[in-house]
């Protein structure tokens, strides 16, 4: 079975589609970016693809939310994938030689204290795993790159320092997608992409309002402008119930009735990698 990430190889994507595929032979493909791995799926090119949505720190991955708009792809599971970074140099570097950290400009963000400990200068790469294989290629002694213990495998460097993160708490959300619908039985989340067809006053306290009444508990909520209209927004909506649940479905109808388009984006139940 063919599965799209984020690639290069060594990133947080490739490992999170490795870990939730442990079970399943799979021909892991990397794209260059979020919207080729919905593009590839929606196309059939693969029959899966696994992207991120969400990290703990940094906030939703707008280009996944813009991406689920365009293409037409079922999500089909979640995977929560703890986010740690290390400091990885090439085989028997020491941190005392360290010059340059290497890395994406948000890993960057987040280990921004022990960069300033270590006074070492920041150079940007277009992924984590860029930046390692970089660290590996240049087979420097001075520099090093911020990456997790799965690139650092992948391109046999050291881990000179673990955890150098500032929050320890950190994760990130990916959704599995598909072209098809699977058969929907005793999931426990649904995502829906609300699109009012007009704007009014108390706009989206009216659309939740329609959820609390019913009981329907929401775990995440994000407005994305419609790129119609400077002002106006459509909204990611994930309800902790499964699409076939009666209580989701009157919400919809109800929805609907008032005039907005529902479009159920998936139903799915979470893995913790």
């Amino acid at each position: 079975m063919k599965v799209a990430y984020l690639g290069p190889r060594g990133t947080f994507s490739e490992e999170a589609a490795m870990r939730y595929f442990s079970n399943t032979d799979i021909e892991p493909i990397p794209y260059g970016n979020i919207v080729d791995v919905l593009e590839a799926v929606d196309e059939q090119q693969v029959e899966k693809g696994i992207v991120p949505i969400e990290n703990a720190i940094e906030g939703t991955i707008t280009m996944t939310t813009d991406g689920l708009v365009n293409y037409d792809v079922w999500i089909e599971g979640e995977a929560i994938l703890p986010v740690k970074l290390h400091l990885l140099m090439v085989k028997g570097a020491s941190l005392e030689t360290i010059k340059e950290i290497w890395s994406i400009p948000p890993a960057l963000a987040q280990c921004r204290k022990f960069t300033k400990e270590i006074q070492a200068e920041t150079k940007h790469y277009s992924s984590t795993a860029n930046a390692a294989e970089s660290v590996r290629i240049e087979g420097r002694e001075d520099v090093g790159a911020v990456a997790s213990e799965w690139a650092a495998k992948t391109f046999d460097l050291d881990i000179a320092k673990r955890d150098i993160h500032d929050h320890e708490c950190n994760s990130t959300r990916f959704l599995i997608v598909s072209k098809l619908q699977n058969e929907v039985r005793n999931v426990s989340k649904s995502m829906l992409l609300i699109t009012p067809t007009e704007d009014r006053p108390g706009l989206l306290a009216i659309i939740l309002n329609v959820f609390s009444s019913l009981g329907v508990n929401l775990t995440w909520i994000e407005s994305r402008p419609t790129k119609k209209k400077l002002g106006t927004y459509r909204f990611f909506i994930e309800a902790a119930l499964g699409i076939e649940e009666d209580n989701l479905k009157k919400a919809i109808a109800i929805l609907e009735t008032y005039g907005h388009h529902v479009r159920v984006l998936g139903s799915y139940d979470a893995k913790r990698l």
